[in-house]
């Protein structure tokens, strides 16, 4: 069924690219044509031309990390110098080509972020990490007018690689959102996925509310599963869409709005 356009919708690539029938970039671009979302998002700069030529954007992109990009964060300091640059030089490029966010994580909660036997970060140490990171990365991230979007992920689920990260530690919503607010820039915020905050937080749309100044971009899936979001489930769309009620709010929350299934 197409879209209704009342939500800017947005498709990430790596769903249905490592999965199921593993479309490629023009597949995909056809099939999010079809259904009336104006953008491809979390692919490699290497396949923006081809999202360009189908006449789609994409809403924000990978942070250039290699291997699973949660994986190795901002909490640590280990990895600092590497995430920056990373991370410094997809702003460059998505500054060049026109696409307005890059995605950030905190990374996992070890020491050595792929030895759960290494020790652990404290909390209190990785969200300062974290905060030093993004304060490294904001001047330039304003000076080229892109958005790092921090992401809050689940770490409750073990059952597939993609449905859980047990390990991530920016797995409470308020922790992430906390953090976000203390870089205090214009150009750093929250990456919110509906999915990852019902399955860690719940009460949904209190925690939007909640967060609303921090906001910068949402994802979506349904739960459990994160498959596509059928009735009925704890995860019901058209609540959570119909936020927020006001005509002031929906103005304010715009560049949010963008929804990735």
């Amino acid at each position: 069924m197409p879209l209704k356009g009342n939500i800017r919708h947005s498709i990430v690539f790596w769903c249905f690219n490592i999965a199921g029938e593993k479309w490629d970039m023009d597949r995909t671009c056809e099939v999010a044509k079809q259904l009336g979302a104006g953008s491809i998002e979390l692919s490699d700069p290497d396949t923006w031309p081809t999202i360009r030529r189908h006449g789609l954007t994409s809403a924000i992109a990978m942070n250039g990390m290699p291997g699973a990009p949660f994986v190795k964060g901002l909490n640590n300091p280990r990895y600092h110098d590497q995430v920056i640059e990373c991370t410094t030089r997809t702003i460059d490029a998505c500054a060049d080509f026109g696409i307005p966010s890059v995605i950030a994580f905190t990374g996992y909660k070890w020491r050595d972020a792929e030895d759960p036997s290494s020790g652990e970060i404290a909390a209190d140490e990785g969200a300062d990490n974290c905060v030093a990171g993004l304060e490294a990365l904001a001047g330039h991230a304003e000076r080229r007018g892109v958005t790092i979007c921090l992401e809050h992920l689940n770490t409750r689920d073990g059952s597939h690689p993609m449905k859980g990260h047990p390990g991530y530690q920016g797995d409470d919503v308020d922790y992430v959102a906390n953090i976000v607010r203390r870089v205090g820039s214009p150009r750093v915020k929250m990456l919110f996925d509906l999915y990852h905050v019902q399955v860690m937080n719940g009460d949904l749309i209190r925690r939007i509310e909640q967060c609303r100044d921090v906001i910068g971009h949402v994802h979506t899936a349904g739960n459990p599963g994160r498959r596509v979001r059928r009735p009925p489930g704890p995860l019901r769309r058209a609540p959570v869409c119909r936020w927020p009620r006001t005509r002031r709010q929906r103005a304010r929350s715009a560049p949010a709005r963008q929804m990735a299934g």
